[in-house]
Formats: C-alpha cells, structure tokens, sequence
C-alpha cells in the first residue's frame, strides 16, 4: 500500500466529501503511454539501483504538466512493490566500507590530478585498494553502499500484466491510503457475503450485521476499540480490506474518516459500479465441484415448491457468522439452509458441528461426503451422507420429509428477515 508520502488526496469540506486521485479514461488516456514506459524501465532493469530506475520513472514525466510528484511517488512506490531488490542482509556492505576507507585514510586527502602539495591520485589509490582486496575497483564500488536502500539493486520485477493494469492499481491505492483517517466502514451488499466477511475477519475488523427490507445486508466494520475511543488505528486494516471488497459484486460503501484530529468527519464513498478494478482474482461462484455440480443438476426451476438460491443468508451472533452454501426457499413461506462438507478430517468435520451447534435453532440440512474414517456420533439428526456427488432427488426427499419450522415462531429475529432497522443482534462488543 501507499504511505502517507505517496497519497494524493482531496478534501471537499464544503460536501463533506474525500475524493481520492482518480485517474479516468477521459482526462488520462494518455497516461497508458506512461504506464507502458515504466513497465518497460523496471522490465529491462535488473542490476539498476532503485535510485537510478526512480530517476528513470521521474524522467518519463519530465514533460507533463498534469501531474504532481505525489502522483509520480505513488507510481514509484507501486513498481517496487512487486520488485525484489539485493539486500546486504549479512553486513558485508560495512565491513568492506570499513576496510576500503581504512586503507584510504593513510592517503588522505586524494585528488584526481596530484601535485607536490597533493600527491595522492584517486584513481592509483582505488586500483591499489582493489589489488590488496583482490577484486576490481567496478565490483568493490558496487557493493560499497549495497545495505543503503537508494543502492539496492533490482534481480527480478514480477511487474503487473498490462499498462492499464499499473493505473487501475493506482486508483485502487489511492482510496486505500484514504482509508488510513477512517474510523467506520458500512457497506450494502446482495452477494459475495462470505468474501467480504472472511476478509474482514482476516483485517481485524469487528462487524454487525442488518438485514434490511429490501434483501440486502448491512455490515459495519470498526476495530474493538473504536466505540470506546476515537482512533485511526483500525484505518489501515479497512484500506487491507478495500481490495477484495472491490474484487466483489453489487456493494455500497460509505466510511467515515477524519483526516485531522479535531477537524469534522468527512464521507468517502464508493460502489461497485464505480469502475474500480481489483488486483485480487475474482471469487470463484462455488467452493467446490460438489456445490457446482448439484446447483447445476437442480436446477433454477422450483422442485415440489422449492428454490435454490446461492449463499443468500447470513446467521450471526456476536462476532460468530455463517454462510450455509445454499438457502432452499419454498413457496408456502419455509426457507432451509444447507451446508455441504466434502473431503473432511475429524478436526475440520468438529469444528463444523460446533458452529452449527450455535445455530441450533435455524434448519439446517447437512451433506456429509462418505469417508473411509467412521463419522462422530453427534452428527445432527438432519445429516445427510453422499459418496461422490449429492443427488438433488435425495436433498428433495429429506426436505419433504423433514417438519421444516416456517421461521413464524421466532422471536428474537435470528435470520434477520423481520426487516427492521436494527441489528438482529448484538455484535458480543
């Protein structure tokens, strides 16, 4: 990610709003051609120093008149991101800077053109030097500053695919370096659910969950001390997230930042259909060939009243989620979840069980893979085994049989369908 040096942003005080540098197609087509420069300057530049492919990267800007030096601080940080450069990681950069300066120092001063008054040459002391260390003045000048980050040299660039590529990055690490002043994160979503919460879990990021009338969820993402105090702490690991939401599909985003302490909150917001592209692959639709290969033999059709739909709920209690691959909706109003578990170890099939345990009270049919290893006794009694596919006339059949809860007796809105404006629970804070 960016730092603080590399970041370019605006504030709109009178709207309220951050607005993040944005490079758009209209007013930075052109910059393609400076993409593809760069490209070119970090492709070709194994052995150079950092500081020589930064003065590189400088010079392809030289004649542009758009373009402040944070931007270009930006681009440079960016490319050395996905370089890896030779680090002097044994000290062997000052030890022979010690041996270099200690032969020299009996010399002192050396000048390039000797005298009577100054007779040590530059260039007869540095071949003496490099004769007693027995290398080559060339090899020993190269290392002499090798453990200074400016002399780093470049040994492979895994580069980005295209030009376009480089300024969608940049776009991206723009709003990420927003996020740094941010206190809050909200976000509307309809899909993608269990990426935005596994990826908010592995940021750090608490969250509490609305289920709103119109089927989307509302998650809002804070630190666990941020309603105790105000803190930018957790600013960082919501610009780490900022990614893989962008990697996801039809979501709103709305965060509450503070660019300075004391000064008003400003809103930085964002959707999916604001063009951004995120360097993280996109999730695939399924977990496992399983999953696909049933979704695709069931069918869109109802089946004896039944519809499947893809992870379309979310259970929660506290910071506990989960996302049950599939949501069975039949049209008398009764909904069922079903969890499928393929190849699984003991640990993995335990650890399962305790969080479906937690959610007890929701109905939940379980697919269970047939395994060599005999199955743990407390399966639940809505256990359902299968060999090497799951068959959806066998699925059918236990929906049918099962006395499925239509969900009108509970009270205390554990699947968050009773569509009011509040958490439908507490996030355990």
């Amino acid at each position: 990610m960016l730092t603080r040096a590399e970041m370019l942003v605006y504030y709109d005080f009178a709207g309220g709003r951050v607005l993040p540098d944005r490079l758009t197609q209209p007013t930075h087509g052109h910059y393609r051609h400076y993409a593809a420069r760069m490209l070119e300057i970090y492709h070709g530049g194994a052995g150079r120093t950092r500081q020589e492919l930064h003065r590189a990267v400088a010079a392809v800007f030289a004649a542009e008149t758009d373009c402040p030096q944070r931007r270009i601080a930006a681009f440079m940080k960016l490319l050395d991101d996905v370089s890896t450069y030779e680090r002097d990681r044994r000290g062997r950069a000052v030890r022979l800077r010690q041996q270099v300066f200690r032969l020299a120092a009996r010399h002192h001063p050396l000048v390039r053109h000797p005298d009577r008054l100054f007779e040590s040459s530059e260039a007869t002391i540095k071949a003496r030097i490099a004769s007693r260390l027995g290398r080559s003045w060339h090899e020993i000048d190269r290392d002499l500053f090798a453990d200074v980050i400016e002399f780093h040299r470049l040994l492979r660039f895994d580069g980005y695919a295209s030009p376009a590529a480089l300024l969608s990055r940049y776009n991206v690490a723009q709003v990420q370096a927003s996020l740094y002043d941010a206190s809050r994160m909200t976000i509307w979503a309809r899909d993608d659910f269990k990426t935005i919460l596994r990826y908010a879990k592995l940021a750090r990021l608490m969250h509490t969950i609305t289920r709103l009338e119109d089927g989307r969820y509302r998650i809002r993402l804070d630190g666990p001390t941020s309603i105790m105090r105000q803190t930018r702490r957790y600013g960082v690991n919501m610009a780490r997230f900022l990614p893989a939401l962008i990697a996801c599909r039809d979501w709103q985003m709305h965060a509450l930042l503070q660019p300075r302490l004391g000064s008003r909150l400003l809103a930085l917001e964002l959707s999916s259909g604001d063009g951004l592209t995120s360097h993280l692959p996109p999730q695939d639709a399924f977990d496992s060939q399983v999953e696909q290969a049933f979704a695709q033999r069931w069918g869109d059709a109802p089946r004896e009243g039944w519809t499947l739909m893809r992870e379309d709920e979310i259970l929660h209690r506290g910071q506990k989620t989960f996302l049950p691959d599939f949501v069975f909706q039949h049209e008398d109003g009764r909904r069922v979840l079903m969890e499928i578990v393929g190849f699984w170890t003991p640990e993995y099939l335990a650890a399962k069980l305790q969080t479906l345990r937690e959610f007890a009270d929701s109905p939940i049919l379980l697919a269970v893979a047939a395994s060599i290893a005999a199955p743990p006794s407390d399966l639940p009694p809505n256990t359902l085994f299968y060999k090497t596919a799951l068959r959806w006339q066998d699925v059918l059949e236990r929906l049918k049989e099962q006395p499925w809860s239509d969900g009108s007796d509970k009270s205390d809105g554990s699947d968050g369908s009773d569509g009011s404006d509040q958490p439908a629970h507490s996030t355990g804070r």
